[in-house]
């Protein structure tokens, strides 16, 4: 495991307990470099949206903890933010959340010259997704090959 995912990790542990009492849903923990400056952000939700006085309520909570525990070295900012609409299908809930409705998947590489479908989530499984498209041709992919799966938005 690298030191990036014991961070995110370590930092699932300690949150969760705060976002059962609150009755909030952890999205999302991730550590990442931005121009030289480490963050290590939460993604919450919560049926009917999160606000920003339920993300500063979080963050002051989990800051008191990440002082006390001081398992990241150097020095980093803490983030709790929703995340967003455009958020990206990561965990077995959000497939659950998402069957039936219309999504977006990016590859990686070009499939029959393509690399952005839209469709219809019709099934999933720990490996792989499938959807029905607008013509109602099946497409399965697996995830490995998706670059991004998100809800689709019609505008």
């Amino acid at each position: 495991m690298t030191q990036r995912e014991i961070y995110e990790q370590k930092t699932e542990e300690l949150i969760l307990p705060i976002l059962e009492e609150l009755q909030f849903e952890l999205v999302d923990v991730e550590y990442v470099k931005e121009g030289g400056t480490w963050y290590l952000r939460a993604y919450i939700d919560k049926e009917g949206g999160i606000t920003v006085n339920d993300c500063e309520d979080v963050s002051r909570r989990m800051n008191e903890l990440l002082d006390e525990k001081d398992y990241i070295e150097g020095s980093y900012v803490f983030e709790v933010s929703s995340p967003g609409l455009g958020r990206p299908l990561k965990k077995e809930k959000d497939y659950a959340r998402s069957m039936g409705k219309r999504l977006e998947i990016r590859t990686y590489r070009a499939i029959e010259h393509e690399k952005e479908f839209y469709g219809v989530l019709t099934a999933y499984d720990s490996d792989s997704v499938t959807i029905t498209k607008d013509d109602g041709a099946e497409m399965k992919f697996a995830k490995s090959d998706m670059a991004l799966i998100r809800l689709a938005f019609d505008f």
